[in-house]
């Protein structure tokens, strides 16, 4: 390698003071690892990527992805190792899905060791599949208490990112989207990437609703990249969360048509999202997809190309919307993105949502009288338990009853420490598929669970508060961390003698 190239890799800027202390807008991008080892073929192709984007002055950080789409992959820090050596600055993906808190935390360690410090704290695709069948996903945390742990360790040795989803169609799916934004800034997101979409209306949307809710941090728009092979498999929503409409599926397979299946056109159509990006306002470009170093140079050169504002024509065009969808905003006719008004109907619909399920008004009532701390009910329990607990036969009754109860009403499944008040009193442990005590996860689509045909608890959930003007509040109060130690133990007994996650506020505040 020529000499000017190694000092170039050497020279380059930590990504945090890039994004805190400079306007540079930034360049990124993300590096899917391969399956066997570094040294086979394809693990040798992707390394040499690497070290040729390590040493284009361009590119600010290298993103290595964790295990994407549920699959097993070669660990992201074979590769980030290689490249910290080489002075390039990296992020890493670290999922929850397949490590518990104590490996997160062991992982976290090795990582700050190695001298990792940019980490995009990550809930993880469900398991698709694994050695001799699928591997059992872990999920003992999410991103939320990974971001928690991220924060609190090592002094701030962390700088830690995360990310949204508001490419999103229902109300129920978006704005929950944006109430766990806030509180992964509050819990110490440093940087935020959002989710791969392609509609400048929900580009710009994310920026003005963090504007308008005082959320300072930097976004980097996140570019993937299309193919026709692509766009098939998003639209058939095998990536969750990631959606390519019919029209825009329509698009791509009509430039595929042509002699070089759509590659500059779609080379083209990326350099366009990138500038709409820097129009907007984001603070860089994330790019994604199956790409060698001349179509990274490629779209560099297109994007070198545009006008100053021809951005503007641009988010004109790239409007692909899934059918009525939801926009917090109200269009704005003259640009065709998103205006300073919140959308009229979200408003009205907030002033005269619809009744709430009877079933849950009773959940409430209940809640209320009897497990509210502070009420005659909670003395009550937490007396009667004191009594019951003195007696294993007692105990073992009042827990077998509570049981019984419990799975009729909610499909427990005895996990000892409840989080049914914090989620509308729906169960995470049996109606999530990644037991999400903090919020929902990016994978939804129309409401709809990425696994199986279960609707999102959490959208279900906003629309049982909506009712009570206490859907912007779903997210309030401190991370949870279930605590292992109470499974199998009476979660009424737990609640009433401070033993569950509640009673324990200053290990989760």
């Amino acid at each position: 390698m020529a000499l000017s190239a190694v000092t170039s890799a050497w020279t380059k800027l930590p990504l945090q003071y890039l994004l805190e202390e400079t306007d540079t807008f930034v360049t990124i991008a993300e590096l899917v690892t391969s399956r066997g080892l570094i040294t086979d073929v394809s693990g040798s192709k992707v390394l040499a990527l690497a070290r040729a984007l390590s040493d284009h002055p361009r590119f600010h950080a290298l993103s290595i992805t964790d295990n994407p789409g549920g699959n097993a992959m070669l660990s992201s820090d074979t590769m980030g190792t290689d490249l910290l050596y080489r002075g390039q600055e990296v992020i890493i993906h670290l999922s929850c899905k397949d490590w518990n808190r104590n490996a997160l935390e062991s992982r976290c360690w090795s990582l700050a060791s190695e001298g990792f410090r940019n980490v995009l704290a990550l809930s993880g695709d469900y398991p698709v599949t694994g050695f001799h069948g699928q591997a059992a996903p872990v999920f003992d945390t999410d991103s939320m208490g990974l971001l928690k742990l991220l924060t609190e360790m090592q002094g701030g040795k962390f700088f830690p990112g995360a990310v949204v989803s508001n490419y999103k169609r229902q109300e129920r799916e978006v704005m929950p989207q944006y109430f766990k934004l806030a509180k992964k800034i509050q819990t110490g997101a440093r940087f935020i990437i959002n989710q791969i979409g392609y509609d400048a209306r929900k580009m710009d949307e994310l920026l003005k609703y963090m504007a308008m809710h005082r959320l300072n941090v930097p976004v980097i728009a996140n570019v993937f990249v299309l193919s026709a092979p692509a766009a098939r498999y998003f639209h058939a929503g095998k990536i969750p969360g990631v959606t390519v409409t019919d029209d825009l599926l329509a698009v791509v397979e009509k430039q595929a048509a042509s002699p070089d299946k759509g590659k500059a056109f779609l080379l083209e159509f990326a350099a366009k999202q990138c500038a709409i990006a820097r129009g907007l306002g984001y603070r860089g470009m994330y790019l994604g997809g199956h790409l060698k170093l001349d179509d990274y140079e490629r779209i560099l050169r297109i994007l070198d190309g545009f006008a100053p504002n021809d951005w503007r024509e641009f988010a004109r065009e790239i409007r692909f919307s899934q059918p009525n969808e939801f926009y917090y905003f109200e269009e704005d006719s003259q640009s065709g993105l998103s205006s300073s008004e919140v959308n009229r109907g979200y408003l009205e619909s907030k002033q005269h949502p619809p009744a709430a399920p009877l079933r849950y008004k009773a959940n409430r009532l209940v809640h209320n009288l009897a497990f509210e701390e502070g009420s005659a009910g909670f003395r009550a329990g937490k007396a009667l338990y004191q009594i019951i607990e003195r007696s294993p036969t007692l105990t073992r009754v009042a827990h077998a009853a509570e049981h019984a109860v419990k799975i009729a009403a909610f499909d427990c499944r005895d996990c000892g420490d409840c989080s049914l008040p914090e989620i509308a009193y729906l169960c995470p442990e049996s109606q999530c598929a990644k037991n999400q005590r903090n919020g929902p996860c990016g994978g939804t689509h129309d409401g709809m669970c990425e696994v199986g045909t279960k609707e999102c608890i959490w959208a279900r959930a906003y629309d049982r508060l909506k009712p009570y003007g206490e859907e912007e509040r779903m997210l309030d109060g401190p991370v949870i961390y279930k605590n292992g130690a109470l499974r199998g133990a009476s979660a009424w007994a737990n609640a009433f003698l401070d033993r569950d996650h509640r009673g324990k506020k200053t290990s989760s505040s």
